[in-house]
């Protein structure tokens, strides 16, 4: 009898200090399980805010809708130049225009930064103009008209923001870390001149600072200032998957519902998770398209190069598993370049007063 009240007192023991080790396991587990359950409902409210189905005649680049948990799909991201200074939200161009390429299998991103000044046909005026006013003219639709015809590739789904956006991501995610190339004296976002001042090195910057290292192009042109606006990008999508900034999704959903629209639902965008997932291993390929200046009846343009420009069609058209298109040029001199299609050496004339324009 005795020897079993000892063996019992045992057992009691032992499972109390496995209670003692479980339960604050248990409880972190709980927390954790909370918490995402939060982010989820949050995200899906904003996502829902953010939501926005632009009307368009369906694209002929695709013969039926795709769902990014199984398909290829491209993604437009506009970044355009209103502020509540500006109050021109209506009007407002396009400072950036980046697409994206997603391919699901390989689990890689192709990037490519279109240059805001770009000689292009808009369909939506019927007439060839800079490609950055496209938003201008009919927002969002005319601005992913214009892409697919200048790209050929079908455009799935955009991502539109403003400079206070920009800014809050930033600003939520701790700040990003970048290689100034050159001292920068630039406006902030409400239009202050020389509020912002970087030196050359890599440093982090706040959102304010960002801005002003992706809008700058004073000394350089519109090539090197996407590179600048790939970098930041790449920069946020390093920073987002830090265990440090799980904890700020929170503030970001908040920026997502008040301050960005795209014709994602909630559940298109949950799917481009698994991309995330793989963390460093995320393959983000950056690609820029040739040009040089162009300046007819002495307004400023930039003229892309058709053989850069078909090079880089092709890129995206393999990327996305579409059919290639025979274009008949040689392009060995691009393919000997692992990551980014060459650019022009800087032109004087990029420092030009119309070049310096917002």
């Amino acid at each position: 009898m005795m020897q079993k009240t000892k063996m019992t007192r045992r057992k009691r023991r032992k499972l109390r200090k496995r209670i003692k080790f479980l339960l604050p396991i248990l409880i972190v587990l709980l927390a954790i399980g909370s918490y995402t359950f939060y982010l989820y409902t949050k995200a899906d409210n904003a996502i829902s805010k953010s939501h926005d189905d632009i009307e368009r005649v369906k694209s002929d680049l695709r013969d039926e809708a795709v769902d990014p948990k199984f398909d290829n799909v491209s993604v437009l991201i506009m970044g355009i130049d209103s502020s509540e200074t500006r109050g021109n939200e209506d009007q407002a161009r396009t400072d950036a225009l980046l697409v994206a390429t997603l391919n699901k299998d390989e689990k890689s991103v192709k990037l490519l930064s279109i240059p805001r000044d770009s000689y292009v046909y808009v369909p939506e005026i019927d007439n060839y103009t800079k490609i950055n006013h496209a938003h201008a003219y009919g927002g969002p639709r005319a601005t992913i008209e214009t892409v697919e015809h200048l790209l050929q590739i079908p455009i799935d789904y955009y991502v539109r923001i403003d400079f206070e956006a920009f800014i809050d991501i930033v600003d939520a995610v701790g700040g990003v870390t970048v290689d100034v190339p050159y001292e920068i004296v630039e406006q902030n976002s409400r239009d202050q001149q020389g509020a912002i001042h970087l030196y050359p090195g890599v440093q982090e910057l706040n959102g304010e600072e960002a801005l002003a290292f992706v809008r700058t192009r004073k000394k350089d042109n519109d090539i090197e200032r996407g590179k600048r606006q790939q970098e930041v990008i790449k920069a946020l999508a390093a920073k987002a998957l830090t265990l440090q900034s799980v904890f700020k999704y929170d503030d970001i959903i908040d920026i997502v519902g008040e301050n960005i629209k795209t014709n994602m639902t909630f559940s298109e965008m949950k799917s481009f998770l698994s991309y995330l997932t793989e963390g460093k291993n995320l393959q983000i390929e950056t690609l820029n398209i040739d040009g040089s200046d162009y300046k007819p009846s002495g307004i400023y343009y930039w003229q892309l190069d058709e053989k850069s420009l078909a090079y880089t069609i092709n890129e995206l058209e393999r990327h996305l598993e579409l059919p290639v298109t025979n274009f008949g040029y040689d392009f060995s001199e691009f393919e000997d370049e692992s990551d980014v299609v060459r650019t022009n050496p800087i032109n004087e004339a990029s420092d030009s007063n119309e070049h310096k324009q917002y």
